[in-house]
């Protein structure tokens, strides 16, 4: 039997089953599978298990990641707070951007995060992040892009919006 090819077509189950049946007796199990558990063996014992580093992730707080998910917030839902119609008021959406639909609060305002760096302002406090994202994607300009499949063309629009808060 060959257990390469025997293993494309099994589930993990039944995977699971034949090694507890071989933990139990060896030889309960086809030959080609207990070369195959051995070397399974053979690996945990030489090289156990050990968390991954992942490269660049390290230090980054969930604090500087829900930062990161409100200026994507900003980007895709701004143009629904624009401030258009001087007239009547603007429609109510939902979910808003308010920081709680972030996971951020009142009291990270004042902490700096490098997810500025994204908005090209450079590590800058929470405060200043929304600010600057409000100016932009909320005034009295509202740009819907991110519909758009060509990254170039999105990234060119970020860049040309954020440097300039959309005021050029």
């Amino acid at each position: 039997m060959d257990t390469r090819k025997e293993l494309n077509f099994m589930d993990i189950g039944a995977i699971e089953e034949l090694y507890k049946q071989y933990m139990e007796n060896p030889e309960s199990v086809d030959e080609s599978f207990r070369f195959f558990f051995q070397g399974f063996d053979l690996a945990i014992r030489h090289f156990p298990a050990r968390p991954q580093e992942i490269k660049g992730a390290v230090g980054v707080s969930t604090k500087e990641i829900a930062v990161m998910n409100l200026i994507t917030g900003y980007r895709r839902r701004g143009h629904l707070f624009t401030k258009t119609n001087p007239v009547r008021s603007r429609r109510q959406y939902s979910p808003t951007l308010d920081l709680d639909n972030f996971n951020l609060s009142e009291s990270d305002l004042d902490k700096e995060f490098e997810a500025g760096k994204e908005i090209g302002i450079g590590r800058a406090t929470l405060r200043e992040i929304v600010e600057h994202l409000s100016e932009t994607y909320c005034k009295s300009i509202g740009v819907e892009y991110r519909y758009m499949t060509k990254p170039e063309i999105v990234q060119w629009l970020q860049q040309k919006m954020e440097s300039s808060k959309n005021q050029e």
